[in-house]
């Protein structure tokens, strides 16, 4: 185990820039699929684990909001107003009666999944402060979409009977804006404990990852809702106290390198295929093939196809997300 106070004086500069250090993710570079997954394991194992009690102090700099109130995502309405907020210190749980009364420590991925074991109880990329209430609602509910719902928050985090294909359970679905985070929680847990996992069990899982549902819906959650600066921020925060990153927030095409209908194409094309440089698709050694190019997005999804014309073709204006090119015999992975 690391020494906290060397991880803290170490990292701290690296956090407060926003980047991890020069040469983090160098071992990744270049690789997919399940090679990718056991480098980026390898790069954020062994991180300083925190006590429980440690938590409560973290969240002070991982989870507060620009007004300094505790950042609560069964709460907080990005571009509204939250209906209460929570002060650190002052509002920790305790017990509570209704939802607004304090906050307390969230396994966003539930701890009777994996025993209650360490380090995972611990680890700040999956425990964040929540309203006591609402977390008490959840328990240990697999996150889903829901269809009947039997209990709603004030933020609009509702729980349910699942309408999500392959799955028929009672499940939590928080709001849109959060969808994407907890997603990539999700994924920086079955990278960070991939050996671990196989004993795990849940429904979300299977086999020691994700399973078939459960991985299909966290892709659209986290391609719908991409990294923003709060996760950025958190990161970083992070980061400083524990000496590990989430790779999926500073590298979010990494994930459909590992889970996503593009897990198995390279990050670089062989000599003679396609090149993408800004909106343009070229051949720069010619030997253009003839047929339709198609472009899917990491679920596999059809999202654009045009004829080939001329010596290049411009791609259509996509959102931001990764994308897979199918042309003749080449493919090729870019980021928007």
């Amino acid at each position: 185990m690391r020494s906290s106070t060397t991880l803290v004086l170490l990292f701290a500069a690296s956090a407060a820039l926003g980047q991890p250090p020069a040469g983090y993710y160098d071992t990744a570079a270049g690789l997919s699929g399940e090679p990718l997954r056991q480098a980026l394991h390898d790069i954020i194992d062994g991180h300083n684990s925190l006590s429980y009690a440690q938590l409560w102090s973290a969240f002070q700099t991982t989870d507060v909001r620009p007004d300094g109130k505790v950042w609560d995502i069964y709460s907080d309405v990005p571009g509204g107003t939250a209906p209460y907020s929570y002060t650190f210190v002052n509002d920790q749980c305790g017990t509570y009666n209704s939802e607004g009364d304090c906050y307390n420590r969230e396994h966003t991925f539930p701890s009777d999944w994996f025993n209650d074991a360490f380090p995972m109880y611990t680890d700040l990329f999956q425990v964040m402060p929540t309203d006591g209430f609402v977390n008490n609602k959840r328990g240990n509910l697999p996150y889903g979409l829901v269809g009947a719902v039997d209990w709603t928050s004030q933020n609009g985090t509702r729980t349910g009977m699942a309408n999500v294909q392959g799955y028929s359970g009672t499940v939590c679905e928080p709001i849109d804006a959060f969808k994407g985070d907890v997603a990539r929680n999700y994924f920086y847990m079955l990278t960070r404990y991939k050996d671990e996992a196989v004993s795990w069990n849940s429904d979300m899982l299977a086999n020691g990852d994700l399973s078939n549902w459960a991985e299909y819906l966290l892709l659209q959650w986290h391609q719908n809702d991409p990294v923003d600066t709060k996760e950025q921020a958190r990161n970083n925060a992070v980061f400083a106290l524990q000496g590990n990153r989430n790779p999926y927030i500073d590298h979010p095409e990494w994930v459909a390198s590992v889970w996503g209908a593009t897990a198995s194409i390279p990050d670089h094309q062989p000599g003679g295929g396609p090149v993408l440089r800004g909106d343009v698709l070229s051949y720069p050694l010619g030997g253009i093939p003839s047929g339709p190019v198609r472009v899917l997005d990491m679920l596999g999804r059809p999202v654009w196809a045009s004829p080939w014309s001329g010596a290049e073709l411009r791609m259509p204006d996509l959102p931001g997300g990764t994308y897979l090119v199918w042309h003749g015999p080449y493919t090729l992975r870019f980021t928007r």
